[in-house]
C-alpha cells in the first residue's frame, strides 16, 4: 500500500509562530491544541478547580497570542509559553491572596513510593494516600521552593528551561531544587515518619 499524500508531518512551533504573525489564526490554534493538555496539567499542580484552571489557561493562551510577536526564539516555543504559564498562575494567586493547592497526580518522583507490578485495589489505595500525603507537604513549601519542584519532578523540565523560565541562573535552580528537596524531606517525616523506614 501507499502511504497517504495528505498526510505530511506536522509544522514545528518555529513555522506555525510565523505563519501566527503572518495572519494564520489556524496555526496558532494548532500550537494552543499542541500545548494546552501541558498547560492545564501544569495549572492543576496549583488549583483544583475546574473554573480556574479553565481561566489561567485561557488567560495564558491569550497572553501569549498578544505576545507574540515578542517571542525572541532564544529559547523554545513551550519554554516561553511555560514562563508565561507560571507568571499568569503566580499573578492570579497572588491577586487573590491565597497559597497555592499542589493538585499532584504523578506519583514518579515522590520519594520513598512503593512500586506495583499490578495494579492491585490495594496498590491502588496506597497510591492515592501517598498522592494525598504528597499534596500535604507541598502544599507547606515555600512559593519559590513549590515552583522549581513541580517544573523538575512533575513537568520533567530541563535545569536550563526551568532557569529560563522563571529568569533565573541554572545555579539558582540547583540550589532551590537542593533546599527544596530537603524541606520537602523534613516536612514529610515530620508529619509521616514511618517514611523514614523506607529504604
Amino acid at each position: 500500500m501507499q502511504p497517504r499524500l495528505m498526510e505530511r508531518e506536522a509544522p514545528d512551533d518555529t513555522c506555525l509562530v510565523d505563519e501566527v504573525l503572518g495572519g494564520s489564526q489556524a496555526s496558532f490554534q494548532l500550537l494552543v491544541e499542541r500545548y494546552e493538555q501541558r498547560i492545564f496539567n501544569l495549572i492543576r499542580h496549583y488549583t483544583r478547580n475546574p473554573v480556574e484552571i479553565e481561566d489561567l489557561a485561557q488567560e495564558t493562551f491569550l497572553k501569549a497570542f498578544r505576545r507574540l510577536a515578542s517571542f525572541q526564539r532564544q529559547s523554545s516555543f513551550y519554554t516561553w509559553l511555560y514562563r508565561i504559564a507560571v507568571n499568569t498562575i503566580l499573578d492570579s494567586l497572588k491577586r487573590r491572596g491565597r497559597s497555592p493547592v499542589q493538585a499532584v497526580e504523578d506519583l514518579e518522583a515522590v520519594p520513598a513510593a512503593p512500586s506495583a507490578a499490578s495494579p492491585s485495589p490495594s496498590a491502588t489505595l496506597e497510591r492515592e494516600e501517598i498522592a494525598r500525603i504528597t499534596q500535604e507537604v507541598l502544599e507547606g513549601l515555600p512559593e519559590i521552593f513549590r515552583t522549581v519542584l513541580v517544573l523538575r519532578e512533575y513537568e520533567d523540565m530541563a535545569y536550563q528551561d526551568i532557569a529560563d523560565l522563571l529568569g533565573i541562573s541554572i545555579g539558582t535552580v540547583e540550589s532551590r531544587l537542593f533546599r527544596a528537596r530537603a524541606r520537602f524531606k523534613e516536612r514529610l517525616l515530620q508529619k509521616h515518619p514511618e517514611f523514614g523506614n523506607e529504604s
